[in-house]
C-alpha cells in the first residue's frame, strides 16, 4: 500500500510540475500553453482555466497523498512519551583512594 501511494505521489508531483511549467506568468514566462498545439484547441482564456483547474486538482491530491503517506508512516511507530519512563539514573563513580601516608623522616 506505501509502494503504492509513494508511486501515485511521484506521478502527481511530476504532472504538477509539468502544469504549473504550462501556465502563463504575468511577465511572460515559458508560456508554452497558449501557442500551438493545445493552444489552438482552446482559446488563450480556456487555456488558463484548464490549467488553473488542473493545479488546483493536483495541489489537492498532492497535500492528500502527502497526510496519506505521513499516516501510513506514523502508524507502525509507537512514540514513546517521556512521562511513562523513569528518570534516567546517573552512574555513581566509586569514591577516590585516599592519598597514602608517608612518614616524614
Amino acid at each position: 500500500m506505501f509502494t503504492v501511494l509513494l508511486i501515485l505521489h511521484l506521478l502527481v508531483t511530476i504532472a504538477l510540475i509539468v502544469v504549473v511549467l504550462l501556465q502563463r506568468s504575468e511577465g511572460g514566462g515559458l508560456g508554452i500553453g497558449s501557442s500551438g498545439g493545445l493552444g489552438a484547441f482552446m482559446g488563450g482564456r480556456g487555456t488558463a482555466n484548464l490549467l488553473t483547474r488542473t493545479t488546483a486538482v493536483l495541489g489537492t491530491l498532492f497535500f492528500a497523498l502527502s497526510l496519506a503517506l505521513a499516516l501510513i508512516n506514523q502508524s507502525g511507530r509507537q512514540a514513546p512519551s517521556l512521562l511513562d519512563s523513569p528518570p534516567p539514573t546517573a552512574p555513581v563513580a566509586p569514591a577516590p583512594a585516599p592519598p597514602p601516608i608517608v612518614p616524614i623522616n
